[in-house]
């Protein structure tokens, strides 16, 4: 059983898979990592590509979704072949680097209690009606949901307890999922 396993969902990321999928293999060289990649639904070479990476013998499982069905049912057909203490889900388009998805992996087994760990996004390049809308969709969320610590429901990547996660019935096939997941981590007393 790997130490962490991680899955991306890739939809019509031929371009860019390899060279994210290298570069979190090389983050993550001396810890068991099982990495996850999600042809979901992908209309270009993107399957070949995930192909490609697993006869490298690089620590990539393939799990084929024929049809996209959203965001939220990819990582969710790809936490399913998940098998470590640590388990989480990122872009395949490689917006977070491989650096930054290890140290947040280092901050999360030092805790001192489980919790779900993620990151925050601080700079995006969103112009201004998406930045309004991600405004006015993390408030709401936290409001109506009492608040759940962070004010950037879906940046990611986001890591927790295995076990945690073997807990929840996650059923979001969207972007909601991110949502779903933090409100039922908290509700399962992982902050």
């Amino acid at each position: 059983m790997a130490e962490l396993a991680l899955t991306m969902p890739a939809f019509d990321e031929e371009e860019v898979i390899a060279a994210t999928v290298r570069e979190l293999c090389a983050a993550f060289v001396d810890v068991d990592l099982q990495l996850v990649v999600v042809d979901n639904g992908s209309r270009d070479g993107t399957g070949a590509a995930i192909d490609g990476l697993v006869a490298e013998g690089l620590p990539v499982t393939k799990v084929h979704v024929p049809v996209n069905r959203g965001y939220g049912f990819g990582v969710r057909a790809g936490l399913a072949a998940c098998d470590a203490p640590w388990v989480g889900f990122l872009c395949a388009d490689g917006q977070v680097s491989g650096a930054d998805v290890r140290a947040l992996y280092a901050k999360a087994v030092g805790l001192s209690a489980p919790a779900l760990v993620k990151v925050r996004r601080r700079f995006r390049k969103d112009g201004g009606d998406r930045k309004l809308v991600s405004v006015a969709y993390n408030l709401a969320a936290n409001v109506l949901y009492g608040g759940l610590g962070s004010i950037d429901l879906n940046g990611n990547p986001k890591l927790l307890p295995g076990a945690t996660l073997a807990t929840m019935d996650l059923r979001s096939d969207d972007w909601l999922l991110d949502l779903e997941l933090m409100r039922k981590a908290r509700a399962r007393g992982c902050p």
